[in-house]
């Protein structure tokens, strides 16, 4: 059929996006045309990204933006940004970008790769009579989970609201993430309406994946094997990552990255280095961002800490405070708005990453053998945290106190702790071997990518 043609919708947040541009990438490799769908707000974000220009994409994969009814970008946060986008004004407009391409006998849309967590976009490609597939960019077990819900409330753990009846923990089967009901996906989002509306895609979504044969995921099975064997049906095909394919870091970032914290890591002892980023959302409340930081300092080693302005810089008090804290740590201490992280955990300087367990930084971390010290803070990041701590065992988990605050102490004492505990990065390197060795030639990610590919390019 000639060079097939895919239409790409990711949900419209950084952490949705990256993977699936890095999976578009590959595909593009093998001839495959690419149109990838972003929601203005972050089209206006991306198409300047200088990493895309560096990996010369535009004759590849062609960006284009759809409406997200937005009057600006001020309009209210990037969480709000995207519910609004996928609920009331991106469906209609996928399916206006559809109809405009397909006019063209030779530009006509072969497939739809949409992101598995908007259902609708597979519900739309069965309509419009285009082949689909799902992919999801989060751990299979956020799959599993999902695929749970009806046994979930049969058991009597959820009501019909996805609400735990009582708090408890379960494990869906042997040797995966133990999870604790108050922090299943959807009800760990900070308010009702998010729970609600989180809830009721993933039941529709759980629907909508039965439109297609392909669920690919970004994930290795040496990674989830318990996961995949529950749900034999999902693939995976990751990690995706850049370092896989040309080296580097990954496209599809919002903000500019700086890179002088690789010249400053450069001049560091190996296996050193406190790498500390909480992700494109999430964001500490401004007194357990000092704690955090005097935290740091209390462990009197080298750190490299991403605080974008944003998110953790704004509050007056904050500035003030940071400005003293740099001049206490000096040169031990690294401070950037927004860092190239896989090629950070790449460095030798990298004794661990202090994170908030998003799966993208999580198997980025894995990927290059980082052992993990762990904050989750809202979604799927305590199931991550559960694999890292209880069943691969390369991190720690940060604890709480009464106050609902991770005490500088506690900071302190974990940094040591990991540092200086030899197994946790012998077990993080061993679990990086098993873990690349799918994506190399002949490995079980690798093989069921070029299954696809060859699928996609089926007439």
């Amino acid at each position: 059929m000639g060079n097939p043609h895919v239409l790409v919708v990711p949900y419209p947040v950084q952490g949705h996006v990256i993977p699936l541009m890095e999976l578009a990438q590959c595909l593009a490799k093998y001839g495959i045309r690419i149109t990838f769908v972003n929601s203005e707000y972050n089209h206006e974000l991306l198409k300047n990204e200088s990493a895309l220009q560096a990996a010369n994409i535009g004759d590849r994969i062609r960006l284009v933006s759809i409406s997200d009814g937005l009057q600006s970008m001020e309009d209210g946060n990037q969480a709000g940004r995207a519910s609004g986008s996928i609920l009331r004004v991106m469906p209609g407009k996928v399916e206006e970008l559809i109809e405009r391409t397909n006019e063209s006998d030779s530009d006509k849309i072969s497939c739809i790769i949409a992101d598995q967590s908007i259902g609708w976009a597979l519900e739309l490609a069965e309509k419009k009579g285009i082949r689909r597939a799902a992919f999801c960019p989060a751990a299979a077990a956020l799959l599993v989970l999902g695929f749970s819900i009806p046994k979930l409330i049969e058991d009597g753990i959820i009501d019909e609201n996805g609400t735990p009846t009582k708090r408890q923990k379960i494990e869906l089967s042997a040797s995966m993430p133990l999870m604790d009901s108050a922090n299943f996906v959807w009800n760990c989002l900070g308010n009702m309406e998010a729970q609600k509306t989180i809830f009721g895609l993933m039941v529709r979504n759980n629907k909508s994946t039965k439109l297609t044969k392909w669920l690919l995921c970004n994930s290795a099975y040496d990674l989830e094997p318990s996961a995949f064997h529950m749900a034999p049906h999902i693939l995976p095909i990751g990690p995706l990552l850049a370092s896989n394919k040309l080296g580097g870091d990954s496209t599809g970032n919002f903000w500019a990255k700086d890179t002088t914290c690789l010249e400053w890591l450069d001049q560091q002892a190996p296996r050193s280095v406190i790498y500390v980023a909480f992700g494109s959302i999430a964001s500490l409340e401004p007194s357990q961002f000092k704690e955090l930081c005097v935290g740091l300092e209390l462990a009197s080693r080298p750190f490299l800490l991403v605080a974008r302005s944003d998110r953790m810089l704004t509050d007056g008090t904050n500035g003030e405070f940071v400005e003293e804290f740099k001049d206490r740590v000096g040169n031990r201490g690294k401070i950037v708005s927004w860092a190239p992280q896989q090629e950070v955990l790449g460095r030798s300087a990298v004794g661990c990453f202090l994170s908030h367990c998003g799966w993208n930084s999580t198997i980025e971390s894995v990927s290059n053998g980082v052992p993990l010290l762990c904050w989750p803070c809202f979604a799927d990041q305590f199931i991550n945290k559960s694999y890292i701590c209880d069943v691969w065992k390369v991190g720690l988990g940060l604890d709480k106190d009464e106050n609902d605050k991770v005490t500088r102490e506690e900071i302190k004492n974990k940094i040591e702790q990991i540092l200086e505990t030899k197994e946790f990065a012998a077990r993080a390197l061993d679990l990086k071997e098993k873990v690349m060795n799918c994506v190399k030639e002949g490995g079980s990610s690798h093989q069921n990518f070029l299954n696809f590919v060859d699928w996609i390019k089926m007439a």
